[in-house]
């Protein structure tokens, strides 16, 4: 596990109602927030987030075209990939999980 993914984990654990546990949609590590996936990590670098079609609109996100895992998501789907490969980014994904923590 990365620093990065680390630095991640522990300040999304800071959200109550978030805990790690195992993924129900995709296998391996995932966050769910008061009982509800919300997020499952693809690799040390991305990890996929329910933030809701209304938050990605609203947030004017795109979903990545270069994307290994979902290379053929639909354009409104309620899941986002987010990457991380830099401290900015990892705050940009703590920040995201924020809003999409609000929409349950």
């Amino acid at each position: 596990m990365t620093q990065l993914r680390k630095q991640l984990i522990q300040k999304l654990l800071e959200i109550e109602g978030l805990e790690e546990r195992a993924s129900t949609v995709a296998g391996g590590s995932a966050l769910f927030y008061k009982g509800k996936e919300i997020a499952h990590f693809h690799n040390d670098h991305e990890i996929d987030v329910r933030l809701t079609k209304e938050v990605i609109k609203k947030e004017g996100l795109t979903h990545p075209i270069d994307s290994e895992v979902h290379s053929s998501r639909k354009p409104g789907s309620q899941w986002f990939e987010i990457r991380f490969r830099s401290a900015a980014q990892v705050e940009e994904a703590v920040r995201l999980f924020k809003l999409a923590c609000q929409q349950y």
